[in-house]
């Protein structure tokens, strides 16, 4: 009897496999939920991505040209200013001095000028006339030659003196925005040493960045044919492991765009440099903004796009659907039994969310973006969108 019972649980226990599902069904032959995406033939940008730094067009370190106490300040820290709007006021009671000094003796040699003149003429007639010998006349004549260069002199002096009072009025040499006080009211300053702020122009600014050398001839090109269009987002707000993986200034792989939030500013490339960094092998661009906003700061490092073209009728995938694999790229295709196959693809870049395909997929084709990980060869699929996962 016991022996009955035990075939009979053998037999049951036969008809399943192992995974407790009845004799046939191969394991993992239910179907596999996957979202997708589509493949298209669109427009997308040819692009280098870099790190830049953002630099002032005109970076001004403002020193004064007299000695003397800071009497005055005509500024906030941080304010902006326009060319020659007041900033600073020298103390200008010594230098006023001695412009008065120097006025006071120009008007002495002035007055014995005249007088010296006055002598020449009366002397001239008198010599015509035979009444004062020829040396006399000759050396009245030379003190009022003499006191004209005097006088020129102290002009000069007077002309100097005055210079050095308006310099005691310090006034921005550029338009731009402040940055902290160096010196403050009542502080010495040394003539053409101390400095008292530094000025940098805000709008228009400049982002310098670098390039692999491989990529100059193509900037060259495009440049050639038109303006080259620069897009820069503060680096510290690009997407999450996209900045951290270039390889540094001048890494150029195909950028993936700022997220929404991240403000973007765009430039054109206005400098290209005329020798490559051997230690590098980078060539440096220079692009300019617009930047009235302030969105660019100097000093700041910056992600860089900068466009070369458009290809007018490339094949572009979601990323998300591109694998790697021993054998090199490839993707889940969803065929019309709704199974998959898994297809090698060649990737020209990425751009966004997006990637260009070259080789492997035609437009319509029907690409798997998740649920990779239960995916095989032949494997049955079931499409669902992302919000039903």
């Amino acid at each position: 009897m016991k022996l009955a019972v035990s075939l009979a649980l053998l037999l049951v226990a036969c008809s399943r496999d192992h995974a407790g599902q009845p004799r046939g069904q191969t394991p993992g032959a239910e179907t596999v939920p996957v979202t997708v995406g589509v493949a298209v033939k669109k427009p997308m940008p040819v692009q280098l991505r870099a790190i830049g730094n953002v630099q002032s067009v005109s970076s001004v370190t403002v020193r004064a040209r007299i000695g003397g106490v800071l009497a005055r300040v005509h500024f906030k820290e941080g304010q902006d200013v326009n060319a020659n709007e007041l900033l600073f006021t020298i103390d200008p009671g010594p230098l006023e001095a001695e412009l008065r000094q120097a006025q006071a003796t120009l008007a002495r040699s002035t007055a014995q000028l005249e007088n010296a003149r006055r002598d020449a003429a009366r002397y001239a007639r008198l010599v015509e006339q035979g009444f004062v010998a020829q040396q006399q006349y000759d050396q009245i004549r030379t003190n009022a030659v003499a006191l004209e260069a005097t006088v020129r002199a102290d002009r000069a002096v007077v002309e100097h003196a005055r210079l050095q009072v308006s310099y005691a009025t310090i006034r921005a040499p550029i338009r731009g925005r402040t940055g902290a006080l160096l010196v403050h009211e009542g502080d010495l300053v040394k003539a053409n040493d101390t400095a008292l702020v530094t000025i940098n122009q805000m709008d228009p600014i400049d982002t310098a960045f670098t390039i692999p050398e491989q990529h100059l001839g193509d900037v060259q090109r495009y440049q050639a044919a038109g303006t080259l269009v620069v897009e820069a987002s503060p680096a510290a707000r690009a997407p999450a492991g996209r900045a951290a993986s270039a390889p540094g200034p001048g890494a150029a792989a195909q950028p993936s765009a700022p997220p929404a939030s991240a403000p973007l500013s765009r430039g054109t490339v206005t400098f290209i440099d005329n020798r490559v960094d051997p230690a590098t092998a980078t060539v440096q661009l220079k692009a300019t903004f617009a930047n009235a906003t302030g969105a660019l700061w100097p000093g700041e490092f910056v992600s860089v796009v900068l466009t070369l073209t458009t290809e007018p009728d490339a094949i572009v995938v979601p990323s998300q659907a591109v694998q790697t694999g021993q054998q090199g790229r490839y993707v889940f295709i969803v065929k019309a039994d709704s199974t998959v196959e898994a297809r090698p693809v060649a990737v020209a870049r990425e751009v966004g969310q997006e990637a260009v395909v070259t080789q492997g997929i035609a437009p319509g084709e029907r690409v798997v973006t998740e649920g990779h990980l239960r995916l095989f060869p032949g494997a049955k699929v079931e499409i669902r969108t992302a919000s039903a996962r």
